[in-house]
C-alpha cells in the first residue's frame, strides 16, 4: 500500500500533467475541428440553459478556488486571515459553489440521457466525462463534513503543501498518509479528470481562456466598399463579338 500510495502522490500527478499539456497541444495541432464543446442548444435549450449557467458558475468558481487556495503559499495569506478562518472560508463558500455546479451537473447529465435525440447525438466520452465529474463532485461535498471535523486548519495546510511541492518538483505523499480517504479519492480522481482532459470535449476550456487575450489584439482593419464607383472599360479582347481574340 506505500508503494502504491507513493505512486499517486508522487509519480501519477506528474504522469497526468505531462498528458494534459503535451495531449492538449497535440490535439489542437491534429485535430482543430475537433475542439469545440459539441453544443446541443437546440434540443431542450430551457434545461440546458439552467443546467449548464449553474454548472458553469459553480465549476469555475471551484477550479479557481482550488488552485488559489492550494498554490497560494502559507506565509502570503497570514498576516491577514488564519488557517482556522481560511479553512471555515472554504468550506462554506466551496460547498455552496459545490451545491451549484451539483444541480446544474445533474441537470445536464438528466437531459442527455432522458432525451433520445441528445442520446443519438452524443459521444460516450461526453457522456464518461460528465459522470465523473458528477463523482468528483459528490466526493468533494463529501469531505465537507471531515473538514468541518478539522476546523484548526491543519488538513488544508497538508494539501497546500502537498500540491506546493507538486508544482516545485518536491513531491512528498508521507503529507497525506494521514488524511481521511475522501480526501485521498478525491485528488486522484482530479488528477485522472487532468488526464482524460485532452481526449474530452473540456479541451474547450482552453478556448474560453483564451478570450481573456482578446482585449490585447490588434485592431482588425475593415474596409468599406465604395458605392457608385465607375467601372473601369474592359479591354478589347474581353468583349463577346470581338475580333481581337487570341
Amino acid at each position: 500500500m506505500s508503494t502504491l500510495h507513493a505512486f499517486f502522490f508522487s509519480v501519477y500527478p506528474y504522469i497526468c500533467l505531462a498528458v494534459f499539456l503535451m495531449g492538449s497541444l497535440a490535439r489542437f495541432d491534429r485535430d482543430q475541428y475537433t475542439w469545440k464543446s459539441d453544443s446541443s442548444q437546440l434540443l431542450r435549450a430551457g434545461q440546458l440553459r439552467w443546467g449548464s449557467n449553474l454548472f458553469h458558475v459553480g465549476i469555475l468558481f471551484l477550479f479557481f478556488g482550488h488552485f488559489v487556495g492550494l498554490l497560494t503559499p502559507h506565509f502570503i495569506y497570514e498576516p491577514f486571515i488564519s488557517p482556522q478562518a481560511k479553512q471555515l472560508m472554504a468550506i462554506y463558500t466551496g460547498g455552496a459553489a459545490g451545491v451549484i455546479c451539483f444541480i446544474g451537473l445533474t441537470l445536464l447529465i438528466h437531459r442527455r440521457l432522458s432525451d433520445p435525440r441528445i442520446r443519438l447525438t452524443s459521444h460516450r466520452t461526453d457522456l464518461m466525462i460528465l459522470i465523473i465529474l458528477w463523482v468528483q463532485l459528490v466526493i468533494g461535498l463529501i469531505t465537507l463534513p471531515f473538514s468541518l471535523a478539522h476546523s484548526d486548519g491543519s488538513a488544508m495546510l497538508l494539501l497546500a503543501e502537498w500540491a506546493q511541492r507538486i508544482v516545485t518538483f518536491r513531491p512528498n505523499d508521507v503529507l497525506l498518509y494521514g488524511l481521511n480517504w475522501p480526501y485521498k479519492f478525491h485528488l486522484v480522481l482530479g488528477m485522472t479528470i487532468f488526464l482524460l482532459f485532452p481526449f474530452s470535449r473540456l479541451v474547450h476550456v482552453w478556448s474560453g481562456f483564451a478570450t481573456l487575450a482578446y482585449p490585447f489584439r490588434a485592431k482588425q482593419v475593415v474596409r468599406s466598399r465604395r458605392l457608385n464607383q465607375p467601372k473601369a472599360p474592359k479591354e478589347p479582347w474581353m468583349l463577346p463579338n470581338s475580333k481581337n481574340k487570341s
